[in-house]
């Protein structure tokens, strides 16, 4: 009986974890959309750049993807995905924000 409570408990924490995930990742996009990501990106497509499933494709398993990813939204860049450069976004998207929108792309699928 011990053992059923603790396995139903379990379920229901990862039941909420599930819930709490899809929730970030709503908030995560709606500061994309808020922050101006989306003009230029979409979840699944290639718009001006990249789609952000290419992009979480494209650094999978590299460890150092965050903060790379990070450092080229602030500053902008190009020639990774073509000519057409990315502008920077920072000072007008605070850091916390660039930052969760970044943990939130590599963590599409």
């Amino acid at each position: 009986m011990k053992a059923l409570l603790i396995t139903a408990a379990a379920a229901s924490s990862l039941m909420l974890a599930g819930h709490a995930s899809a929730a970030d990742a709503k908030a995560a996009e709606a500061l994309a959309q808020k922050s101006g990501c989306l003009a230029c990106h979409s979840v699944n497509n290639k718009v001006v750049g990249p789609s952000y499933k290419d992009i979480a494709a494209k650094y999978k398993g590299d460890k150092g993807a965050e903060a790379k990813l990070i450092d080229k939204v602030k500053k902008g860049g190009s020639g990774v995905w073509g000519p057409i450069p990315m502008p920077p976004n920072s000072p007008h998207v605070k850091d916390q924000d660039i930052k969760t929108i970044v943990q939130w792309i590599l963590s599409v699928k």
